[in-house]
């Protein structure tokens, strides 16, 4: 996904989502993927919001005239629960996600993400 459709569409995201009772504290990512950190609220179906946040986002972005393809976003998505005392940490990581991607392929960060998870729930 081009830089260019990040800074519009990940603002949208958030935005939408909040209209919707959902709470996302920051949404990033890089080319092939996105990050977002959610608070839930305990009524709330995690696969519920991924569903609604992942369609009304692609169709939002496909409607925009930004791609020059089809714009679809995968099947699946891996979801991990964060401590509180654990949320700066992760807001950190989803923010530098440029960085994080200079230096690191996206299996390479999966394998950070759950060393994150190791030390955050220790």
């Amino acid at each position: 996904m081009k830089k260019s459709i990040r800074s519009v569409l990940f603002p949208h995201m958030k935005q939408n989502a909040e209209k919707k009772g959902y709470r996302i504290l920051i949404v990033n990512g890089y080319e092939d993927h996105v990050h977002c950190l959610v608070q839930l609220h305990p009524t709330q179906n995690l696969s519920e919001v991924v569903k609604s946040v992942k369609g009304e986002s692609s169709h939002w972005i496909n409607t925009s005239g930004l791609p020059d393809v089809e714009f679809k976003w995968q099947d699946g998505y891996a979801a991990f629960s964060v401590s509180p005392s654990g949320v700066e940490k992760v807001m950190d990581y989803i923010f530098k996600q440029e960085v994080h991607h200079s230096k690191k392929t996206f299996e390479e960060e999966l394998e950070v993400l759950d060393e994150i998870k190791i030390k955050v729930d220790d």
